[in-house]
């Protein structure tokens, strides 16, 4: 019996002026407020350093001339003085300037390359990153795929039994035909897990093949039939550890370079009639979607097992 198929300011401190040469404070460079968060800049230049400030001497008392006293004369030397100054600052602050708008340009230049670049594109087709192993390398585990012991679906409740995991897939398949897809796919391993539902009236096994590609985990699944399928997992309690007995729905589902392989059937192992076929596929369903397929669909997304 088979199972249907389912299934993104700086400002610049101005130079002071003062009436003597030797009390002006030339003017530093200022950190550039537009800088973006994250983003590395450009070099900045050097503030140049304060002149220092000479001590202050006592005045003293002129006894040859003052330049109140002696007229124009007197004054020439000293405007000529503070002129010279106020250039030197003029000159000065100028450098601050050029140099602070090249480190700006720098940093602006900077950030264009950086955010330019291509952003990281996933592999395309409908698995993504599960669609092949190259990129979802990192090997399944029994807590990735089957987290819980307990899982209920809409009032239906289900309890896991017993796990196992096989690097010699042929270990877990039964037929020929399967044995022989799985070793040409480059099987490294099956996980499989059993279940039974409450009421102790179905029970199963659902297994995981992690195979090279989605290309070979379709020719697994094309092998399956009432002779190749996963093998049950016997448990050890009074209801699984008579898996594999009797008659049994099989179905296989390839899901990327997956392939979900199930085996489930009556605690007695009789032939279900329809209402029997149709208890047993609700619990092929509510399992599969609660374990695999939701562990599956999250390395179809990021290539890495789910947290």
């Amino acid at each position: 019996m088979g199972f249907p198929d389912e299934r993104d300011t700086s400002t610049e401190s101005t130079p002071r002026r003062s009436r003597r040469a030797r009390d002006t404070a030339e003017p530093g460079g200022s950190r550039n407020p537009f800088e973006p968060i994250g983003v590395a800049t450009g070099r900045r230049a050097k503030e140049p350093a304060a002149a220092p400030q000479p001590p202050t001497e006592p005045a003293r008392r002129s006894t040859t001339w003052s330049p109140y006293d002696e007229g124009k004369r007197s004054r020439g030397p000293l405007w000529f003085t503070l002129g010279g100054v106020a250039v030197l600052g003029l000159f000065v602050a100028g450098l601050v300037v050029m140099f602070k708008s090249g480190g700006s340009g720098e940093a602006e230049t900077q950030a264009a390359r950086r955010t330019s670049a291509p952003l990281p594109s996933s592999p395309p087709g409908k698995y993504s990153y599960a669609g092949e192993r190259k990129t979802d390398p990192e090997p399944l585990t029994v807590k990735e795929l089957f987290a819980t012991k307990k899982i209920t679906v809409a009032g239906r409740s289900y309890t896991m039994t017993v796990t196992s995991k096989v690097k010699k897939c042929s270990d877990a398949a039964v037929g020929d035909k399967l044995q022989k897809a799985l070793k040409a796919g480059k099987c490294t391993q099956i996980i499989r897990a059993s279940f039974r539902d409450k009421a102790g009236k179905v029970m199963g096994t659902v297994g995981v093949a992690n195979l090279k590609s989605s290309k070979t985990a379709t020719k697994v699944q094309s092998v399956g039939s009432k002779t190749d399928y996963v093998k049950p997992l016997t448990g050890k309690d009074s209801l699984t550890k008579s898996l594999g007995t009797g008659s049994g729905g099989t179905q296989m589902w390839m899901y990327g370079h997956y392939a979900v392989m199930i085996w489930f059937q009556n605690k007695d192992g009789s032939k279900p009639d329809k209402k029997g076929q149709k208890t047993l596929f609700q619990a092929v369903d509510d399992i599969t979607k609660a374990t695999v397929f939701k562990a599956l669909d999250s390395r179809t997304l990021t290539g890495h097992p789910g947290s």
